[in-house]
C-alpha cells in the first residue's frame, strides 16, 4: 500500500533542504546494503557528519509532526535515515529492505524526494507486486511511504543527480494489512461530515489500535 505525502514540506523548506543535501560529502552506498542487496546497489550516501545529521533530524521531526505519516506508519521509532545520491547511470536493482536495520525491525520504508524531477532523467522508484510494477518520481519535498517487505528498485539515473532521504520505521502495528485498515479508517474519519459516523469510526479505530499495537 504505497501512500504519497504531497504536503510534507513547503516549497521553501524543500528548497533549503535540497540545497543543504547537495553540499554533503558522499561515499559508496553499498556499505549499508545487505549481502543480497549489495550486488545490485550502485549509489552513494551522505557521510555521517553533523551536516548530514542536521538534514535527517529535520526530516524526522517533520515526519513525526505530519498526521498522514502518523496514520500510515504508526511510528514507534526510526531505525535509520540516509541521504542518498544516484547519478552517472547508477541504480538500485530489485531488492527487499533488510528486516533488521541498526538493530531495529524495519516495518515501514519511505523515500523523500529532494531533487527537482526536471533536473535528472530516470531514477523512478519502482514498487512491484504480483500483478504489476508502479513507478514513482515525485516532486521535490514529496514522500512515498510503503511496507518494508515490498519488492522495489530504483531505475538508472542517466542525467543529473537524484538526491533523496530514505528511512525505515519500527511501527507500533507491525502487520501491513492491519496498518492499511487503520489508515482507511483514518481517511474515512477525515472525510465524513457526520459527527455520529466520526465518533463510531474513531471508536473502532482506537479499539483496533489497542488490539494490534505492540
Amino acid at each position: 500500500m504505497p501512500i504519497v505525502l504531497s504536503d510534507l514540506l513547503t516549497p521553501s523548506a524543500a528548497e533549503v533542504l535540497s540545497a543543504a543535501a547537495a553540499q554533503l560529502p558522499f561515499e559508496d552506498g553499498a556499505r549499508t546494503a545487505g549481502s543480497v542487496a549489495r550486488a545490485v546497489k550502485d549509489n552513494e550516501q551522505a557521510a555521517n557528519v553533523p551536516e548530514t545529521r542536521a538534514v535527517t533530524e529535520k526530516i524526522q521531526a517533520t515526519l513525526l509532526s505530519h498526521p498522514g505519516f502518523q496514520a500510515v506508519a504508526y511510528p514507534r521509532q526510526f531505525a535509520r535515515l540516509i541521504v542518498s545520491r544516484t547519478s552517472g547511470g547508477g541504480q538500485y536493482g530489485d531488492h527487499v529492505d533488510n528486516a533488521l536495520i541498526a538493530g531495529q525491525r524495519a516495518d515501514v520504508s519511505f523515500t523523500l524526494f529532494l531533487s527537482d524531477p526536471d533536473t535528472y532523467d530516470g531514477g523512478e522508484l519502482v514498487i512491484g507486486d504480483r500483478i504489476e510494477d508502479r513507478q514513482f518520481k515525485l516532486d521535490r519535498g514529496e514522500a512515498i511511504v510503503y511496507p518494508s517487505n515490498t519488492l522495489h528498485r530504483v531505475n538508472p539515473v542517466t542525467r543529473g543527480a537524484r538526491i533523496v532521504v530514505i528511512g525505515w520505521v519500527t511501527s507500533w502495528v507491525r502487520d501491513p494489512a492491519q496498518r492499511e485498515i487503520l489508515f482507511d479508517l483514518w481517511r474515512a474519519i477525515n472525510t465524513t461530515d457526520d459527527p455520529a459516523q466520526q465518533q463510531l469510526l474513531s471508536k473502532s479505530r482506537s479499539n483496533l489500535i489497542r488490539m494490534w499495537a505492540g
